[in-house]
């Protein structure tokens, strides 16, 4: 009989926001404008940025908690019948109010890892990251829309490959994961760098949106199971294959990846 897989306990801090799916259909354009007419059907609410990293947490089995504030709601209008994103309509949270990690709450002792979803909207901050290294021995994993991916030294750093051309300096980085869709993940390892590239799964993908929070959490859960990087990345890029076959946000279970 196999053994159950251990439940280990992640701090979660970054940006959350709603993501609102409202799915309808076009049939005729507009007499007052060039422009669709949007009939709309019926909408659903997720979230999504780090809440969306704590649903996929939550579904490997991981023991989660988070600090995070929802400060946008992204609309998204999804024609029912090709599943294609027509628009997306960004709005702030008239009832947001900024609060910052709550430190008082944080027992640094109690946590495997800690995971940074920073989507830079202003929740997460540099000074953040020097608190919470100082204060956890443990593996930190970021993904994070900073451009001085030195300043987090000592982090395992996941990023995709538009962050990461618009990165200053990498070249003293290690430990630094760039996802490039569905093409290839790179692994740039210790120094001195020695790249080693990475091929997910092809599949047939309907929407990338949150891709990216599943990468992070998979490579999280199963850096802590196997202490192998190389094992998380490749766990990493199948978790990230079965979310982009469906619509909106997603967070495949562990059944699923296998």
């Amino acid at each position: 009989m196999s053994q159950p897989q251990k439940s280990f306990k992640i701090l979660l801090v970054g940006d959350s926001c709603y993501d609102v799916y409202h799915y309808g259909e076009v049939k005729r354009i507009s007499p007052e404008a060039p422009i669709p007419i949007f009939d709309l059907k019926y909408s659903h609410k997720k979230y999504g940025m780090a809440s969306n990293v704590y649903e996929n947490l939550k579904a490997l089995g991981a023991d989660v908690h988070i600090h995070t504030n929802f400060l946008e709601t992204k609309n998204r209008y999804i024609d029912i019948k090709s599943k294609q994103q027509l628009l997306r309509v960004d709005q702030k949270n008239s009832e947001f109010e900024f609060s910052g990690i709550i430190y008082d709450l944080i027992d640094f002792d109690a946590y495997d890892a800690i995971v940074i979803s920073d989507y830079g909207k202003g929740f997460f901050k540099r000074s953040d990251y020097t608190r919470l290294r100082e204060n956890f021995k443990g593996p930190i994993f970021i993904d994070t829309k900073d451009t001085q991916l030195d300043h987090y030294s000592g982090a395992f750093i996941k990023i995709n490959h538009y962050e990461y051309e618009k990165a200053g300096s990498v070249t003293n980085i290690e430990n630094l994961i760039v996802t490039h869709g569905g093409d290839h993940v790179v692994w740039y390892r210790e120094k001195p760098y020695t790249p080693e590239i990475f091929f997910p799964p092809k599949v047939d993908a309907h929407d990338v949106c949150g891709a990216g929070d599943t990468f992070l959490a998979a490579l999280t859960v199963r850096y802590l199971e196997t202490t192998s990087l190389k094992e998380a990345i490749i766990f990493a890029m199948k978790a990230a294959s079965i979310t982009v076959k469906h619509i909106g946000v997603y967070a495949p279970k562990r059944e699923e990846i296998k």
